[in-house]
């Protein structure tokens, strides 16, 4: 049957984005240009120092003037920043990173080993302190269950969100993860669906490994995405949906691009069938 939908969900739809470490052998502008040529609504700049990041967060000074003047030259919001590191002094200059660009949300890992209770209350522990920093900033700290984490899955995702509590804390959804984890991401996404702030999204073909770069753009793999999608949108999800390709540090432009064009088309076509744009 269709989906039958009230105005205000038509009217605020979902954000597509691309995380910049997918054009992570490109400059920041480069990256931008191509983000909004496949027809992207939004960047998420991606600040991994392992990883050829678009930020630099202990230079962050002197590159935010130039992500604005790209922020504005492109007409591409930051609508996100992954930055993976816990460190307190770290996330301080990211998160003052953030309100000086005005980029809403930093998206962090959970760290730790999964099953070890010790490392999940220090993971906890760290994350509620790191959410009250970000409140300070008038940012959001969302971290995703991450595959052999201490967060890794539903109920480790339930049990974090228990205790942390501040509305400047949110999760980032990414079924990729928590298909590896062994769950159904659908019914995963359904579980805390109230509690998602930025969702990073990419396909998997299998639970062992999530496969090279072009296997993991939408549509690839073995998750049901328009499932997925659709379960975000009926919940009166409107924030942001990043592509978060990883590994694709030495491809070219065209590499990247084929990537981020393909995924863009199956997103809008997933959005098209929920009856959401």
């Amino acid at each position: 049957m269709p989906v039958v939908l009230d105005a205000q969900k038509k009217d605020k739809p979902m954000k597509l984005g691309v995380n910049s470490v997918l054009f992570a052998k490109q400059d920041a502008d480069t990256a931008f240009k191509w983000t909004k040529a496949c027809g992207y609504d939004a960047i998420e700049i991606s600040a991994i120092a392992s990883m050829y990041p678009h930020l630099e967060i202990d230079k962050w000074r002197e590159q935010a003037p130039i992500l604005k003047e790209l922020v504005q030259k492109y007409e591409l919001p930051i609508q996100a920043m992954e930055q993976p590191n816990q460190d307190p002094e770290v996330m301080k200059a990211a998160f003052e990173a953030a309100a000086d660009i005005g980029i809403p949300v930093v998206n962090c890992g959970p760290g730790g080993k999964s099953d070890d209770e010790e490392d999940f209350q220090t993971c906890v522990a760290s994350l509620s302190a790191l959410a009250e920093m970000a409140a300070d900033y008038g940012v959001t700290l969302c971290v995703k269950a991450h595959v052999r984490a201490a967060i890794y899955n539903t109920p480790t995702s339930l049990r974090a969100l228990e205790t942390i509590t501040s509305p400047a804390f949110g999760l980032d959804m990414d079924p990729s993860h928590v298909y590896r984890s062994g769950e159904n991401p659908v019914e995963a996404v359904a579980a805390v669906v109230d509690r998602i702030r930025h969702v990073h999204i990419r396909d998997c073909v299998e639970r062992e490994n999530v496969g090279a770069p072009p296997l993991q753009a939408n549509g690839r793999g073995a998750i049901d995405l328009l499932g997925y999608i659709r379960v975000l949108h009926e919940a009166g999800y409107d924030g942001p949906v990043d592509l978060e390709v990883i590994g694709a540090k030495e491809f070219d432009l065209t590499e990247s691009v084929a990537i981020a064009a393909e995924t863009r088309g199956h997103m809008q076509a997933c959005l098209q069938a929920c009856g959401a744009r």
